[in-house]
């Protein structure tokens, strides 16, 4: 909500100094100049005092207002206080905060009708186009199996992306093998690009590793926990690479909550200084947690990017079309020596923030509804229909590609080798540490102590053999 220009600038509002009193500005007699005739000094009329009977209707009607205005404070207190009661997720959005037709990239409808835009563009083959359907299907199907796995004890927690399979594919697919990727711990569409194996993606949420992958051999870092970190570590890494003069580029993606991170604010300000090689892209879900975007923002969060100096491009998070062409052309600003970029996917999150979250308690039923009727991945299929780019047989063979990958899934968590207790000792000191080899010896007897399970099998089998 922008401020009024009275709140701005106070003097607008205040009174004139002549004639705050009530009077006129000729009230004050102005001194007489030699040789001039003299002036009538002005005077001030004074009101005929007030019939006997007015004055007693006037003081009935002030005794009146007067006792109003307790009853009339204490109804806007009670509407307040109703209107905390309201979910934030029902509430219109400040002004400035919604998703401006005007300002919103677009490139295909939620009805799955094409349209064009004066700065961005992108012209697929009809196998590109099924490609990156395939891509959203397959990603959101991984994702379902994954909160599946976890209602049944498998994964200690998850961060669902439901919703945001056209952003994370259609960025993805807009990097080069040789740009190098820093995400947070949602972008499972994004790694599914940069070729990771989604297997590899549930190692940390079932505790079994901090990671799972090489991050070298994909350019894709690991999965950053800590909100708004990631964005410095792809500053300094684009830092590094305008340093050795390499023609690649580096994407850091955050959420709407951690753009209100100090980490953020540094990362936007390295960057500007320095003219870094970064896209900063930020996946505008709607909520970070349980507090919706008008609590981090009072302006639409790419024009950020103009206070730092550099520009911003908000897009239409649900088409998959629209967020390639942005990215592609943000990633070649910054190839080209132009500095960071920021990118303003508009989103929604359509599932919880993560499994122990419970999205009903803060967000309204029909703002959900809403935006399932944009969904990415049938706004595509439409489109796929509509004009015979694919026909059954491709849609049948994606639905068995799907449930193959689900099975994969199924079988990789269910026979993921538990860690060494003692490798958390290791690739601490290089040269070792005195401290830590005791811990080491410590924690090993520890271990000792307790029981092998198969001395327990075997003493079952020699009970039973004895008739015990």
């Amino acid at each position: 909500m922008t401020e009024s220009t009275a709140a701005r600038d106070p003097r607008r509002s205040s009174k004139r100094t002549s004639g705050s009193d009530g009077g006129s500005a000729a009230a004050t007699a102005a001194p007489e100049t030699p040789g001039a005739p003299a002036k009538k000094a002005a005077t001030r009329k004074t009101p005929a005092k007030k019939a006997p009977a007015k004055q007693a209707a006037a003081k009935k009607t002030a005794a009146k207002k007067t006792a109003a205005k307790p009853a009339k404070a204490a109804k806007t207190a009670k509407a307040a206080k109703a209107a905390e009661k309201v979910p934030v997720g029902s509430r219109p959005l400040p002004q400035g905060d919604g998703a401006d037709a005007t300002e919103l990239v677009q490139l295909l409808t939620p009805a799955g009708e094409r349209v064009e835009h004066p700065d961005y563009a992108v012209d697929p083959s009809p196998e590109e186009l099924r490609a990156l359907y395939r891509d959203m299907v397959l990603t959101r199907r991984f994702d379902a199996e994954a909160v599946t796995l976890q209602r049944q004890g498998e994964l200690g927690l998850w961060p669902s992306l439901l919703g945001q399979e056209a952003a994370q594919v259609g960025s993805g697919r807009a990097t080069r093998e040789d740009d190098y990727v820093f995400p947070t711990y949602r972008e499972h569409g994004v790694a599914w690009c940069r070729g990771v194996d989604p297997t590899l993606l549930l190692g940390m949420f079932r505790g079994v590793n901090n990671g799972g992958w090489d991050p070298n051999s994909n350019n894709f870092q690991l999965y950053t926990i800590v909100i708004g970190s990631q964005t410095l570590h792809a500053t300094g890494y684009a830092m590094g690479v305008a340093k050795d003069g390499a023609d690649s580029a580096v994407v850091a993606y955050f959420g709407d909550g951690a753009s209100s991170q100090g980490d953020v604010a540094e990362a936007f300000t390295f960057a500007a200084v320095y003219n870094a090689p970064v896209v900063f892209f930020c996946q505008n879900n709607q909520w970070a947690i349980s507090e919706p975007t008008e609590r981090q923002t009072r302006v639409p969060l790419y024009q950020r990017a103009a206070g730092y100096g550099f520009p911003g491009v908000r897009v239409d998070g649900n088409d998959v079309l629209a967020v390639l062409a942005v990215t592609r052309k943000a990633l070649e600003h910054a190839r080209s020596g132009q500095g960071p970029m920021l990118i303003e996917a508009y989103t929604y999150r359509m599932g919880a923030h993560t499994t122990s979250d419970d999205p009903t308690r803060y967000r309204a039923d029909d703002e959900r509804a809403a935006w399932e009727a944009k969904d990415p991945i049938l706004r595509l299929r439409t489109l796929l229909e509509r004009e015979g780019l694919a026909d059954e047989a491709f849609f049948a063979g994606l639905d068995e590609e799907s449930d193959a990958l689900a099975k994969r899934v199924r079988e990789s968590i269910r026979t993921m080798a538990d860690p060494d207790p003692m490798a958390m000792f290791e690739n601490i000191y290089a040269d070792g540490h005195s401290v830590v080899d005791e811990e080491r010896t410590q924690y090993a007897a520890y271990q000792a102590s307790f029981a092998d399970p198969a001395d327990f099998a075997d003493e079952a089998g020699a009970a039973a053999g004895k008739g015990h």
